[in-house]
C-alpha cells in the first residue's frame, strides 16, 4: 500500500477544469516530483491534497481518507505543506514560527526535535529571536521547511521551493531537502525547475493542462525527448 494514494482527483474553478481526474501514488520513503508548465495544475494538486481547496476524488494517506477531513486535521495525521511563497508568520519570531509547527503535539519530544531542526538549519538558531518577516527570501524558505518538520510529517508537500531564490540559495535549500529525505521523510515536490526536480527525485509525473501525461523514473524522464524538448531546453 502506498503512503499517498490519489484517485480521480478533480478540481474545478467555475467552468474551468484545473485538474482533470488524475490518479497517482507515492510510496513511503520516496521523493517524487510533479513537473509541468505554469498553469498545468501542479500547485492546485498539492492544495487539493492538503484540503486547502475543494476537490473531488479520493485521497488516502495509508488507509485513511484525507478527503473527508478538514485541512487543520491533516498535520496530526502526518501531512505537512510548505506552500508556494513560504507563508511564514511575518510578525512572529523565528522561534515562534517553529513552535507553531508543533502546535498540535503534546508529546515530550518537541525540544529534541527543535534541536534537530537547529542542527539541520543552523541559520535558524542564529536568528531565533529575529522577526520572520525581516529574513531574506531564502531564509524564509528554510524557516518554512523547519516549521513543517516540527510537525513530524510522514509526507511533506513542497510547492516551488526554489522560486525567487538566487542559484546559491537554491543549492542550499535543496541540500536541506535531500537531508530531510535521507532521514526517511516522504516528499512530493512541485518544482518549476524540472531538471533540478528530476535530479533529486526517484520518480516523476508530467502534468499538462490538468492531466498527467507521462509517469516514469526520474532518469527516464531526463532522457525522454518529449520532456527534454518541453521542459529541459534540449
Amino acid at each position: 500500500m502506498p503512503l499517498l494514494d490519489v484517485r480521480d482527483l478533480a478540481v474545478h474553478y467555475g467552468g474551468i477544469k484545473a485538474v482533470k481526474g488524475i490518479s497517482f501514488a507515492v510510496e513511503e520513503g520516496e521523493m517524487v516530483c510533479l513537473i509541468g508548465a505554469n498553469g498545468a495544475g501542479k500547485t492546485t494538486t498539492l492544495k487539493a491534497i492538503a484540503r486547502m481547496i475543494a476537490a473531488h476524488g479520493e485521497i488516502r494517506l495509508r488507509d485513511e481518507r484525507l478527503d473527508r477531513l478538514p485541512a487543520h486535521a491533516l498535520i496530526g495525521r502526518g501531512l505537512a505543506l510548505v506552500p508556494e511563497g513560504r507563508g511564514v508568520f511575518a510578525r512572529l519570531s523565528v522561534a515562534e514560527n517553529l513552535a507553531m509547527g508543533a502546535y498540535h503535539r503534546d508529546d515530550g519530544d518537541i525540544a529534541a526535535d527543535l534541536a534537530r531542526i537547529h542542527d539541520l538549519l543552523p541559520r535558524m538558531f542564529e536568528r531565533r529571536e529575529q522577526v520572520a518577516g525581516t529574513l531574506s527570501w531564502g531564509e524564509q524558505q528554510m524557516l518554512a521547511l523547519g516549521r513543517a518538520l516540527m510537525g513530524r510529517p510522514k509526507l511533506l508537500l513542497l510547492d516551488e521551493p526554489s522560486m525567487g531564490l538566487a542559484p546559491l540559495m537554491v543549492q542550499k535549500v535543496f541540500e536541506v531537502i535531500r537531508a530531510v529525505a535521507a532521514q526517511g521523510v516522504t516528499i512530493l515536490l512541485v518544482e518549476q525547475n524540472a531538471k533540478l526536480a528530476l535530479e533529486v527525485c526517484s520518480r516523476g509525473y508530467v502534468m499538462e493542462s490538468g492531466s498527467i501525461t507521462i509517469a516514469d523514473t526520474a532518469a527516464n524522464l531526463l532522457a525522454d525527448t518529449r520532456v527534454r524538448a518541453a521542459y529541459l531546453g534540449g
